[in-house]
């Protein structure tokens, strides 16, 4: 079984439209539903998706829980519901009425002062809920996620997209591996160790598992074997290389720490963070 953690579902084609992506993103804008994720991902021995919401449309929230209604292949959505709003408990309260939906991904921006707004209330109730938090941002702002997860450790954390670190293939920048061996200290944090390819300098990003080892020597040293977790960032990865390259450097480096660890990787550990619902 292999869920993939990272996905984002969309329809241009929609009365209504979309906020994201735009019509210049060429590679993107396109119609993006679960049967489409299904046609690449179950060759690969994918299962379902955890879907990571990047529309900042609140209702689009709604959008994907009715796909989920519709299609099993999603066993969770991480939602995008802004914190640092009156509206934001109740927001939750209403989403969370529906089990596929289980925490929420906020931006870099929101960790330049935990203490802002109602920020760290807003965080407390998605502990209260069971809620997890996915964090997107780089190495400036993962001391302040840290931060966050020892002022509150009982929310479960995944840091997005490997830390937004970038490689060349060699040592990985000095900056992230202190900042990522600082939230690794936090034992409620995660790595999503996603979008493998994207992390390449360049694009396209070689589809060689030796390139991405610094990178992923660095995650698995500060991680460990049970919180690590697989994601794709699927069609947003079409840029960098194709599904099945980046599916198999994951395969392959976690393949070679054993069965046990690949299982961990590939569904087990993302199943002690978001809590997703077996269909």
């Amino acid at each position: 079984m292999i869920i993939d953690t990272h996905t984002h579902f969309y329809d241009p084609t929609r009365p209504e439209g979309i906020p994201w992506p735009s019509p210049s993103e060429d590679w993107l804008y396109r119609t993006v539903l679960p049967e489409h994720h299904r046609e690449l991902g179950a060759p690969e021995g994918v299962t379902g998706t955890v879907v990571v919401e990047a529309s900042a449309w609140l209702e689009d929230n709604q959008w994907i829980l009715d796909l989920a209604a519709a299609d099993p292949w999603i066993v969770g959505l991480v939602g995008h519901v802004d914190p640092n709003r009156p509206e934001f408990k109740a927001d939750i309260d209403r989403f969370t009425a529906n089990a596929i939906f289980r925490g929420i991904r906020c931006g870099g921006g929101y960790f330049a002062d935990l203490e802002a707004g109602s920020f760290l209330e807003d965080m407390a109730h998605l502990v209260a809920k069971d809620l997890e938090l996915d964090v997107l941002t780089g190495p400036e702002q993962l001391g302040q996620v840290a931060e966050l997860a020892r002022r509150l450790p009982d929310l479960r954390i995944v840091i997005n997209h490997c830390g937004s670190v970038v490689t060349d293939g060699g040592a990985p920048d000095s900056q992230w591996v202190e900042a990522i061996d600082d939230c690794a200290a936090q034992p409620q944090v995660y790595m999503k160790v996603s979008a493998i390819m994207e992390k390449s300098k360049d694009y396209p990003g070689p589809a060689d598992v030796d390139f991405y080892r610094p990178i992923l020597d660095a995650m698995w040293n500060a991680f460990g074997a049970d919180r690590v977790i697989y994601g794709s960032n699927w069609p947003v990865s079409d840029r960098a290389g194709e599904f099945k390259a980046a599916t198999d450097i994951v395969k392959a480096y976690f393949g070679e720490k054993g069965d046990d660890v690949a299982e961990k990787y590939f569904w087990k550990n993302a199943k002690a963070a978001y809590k997703w619902i077996d269909r």
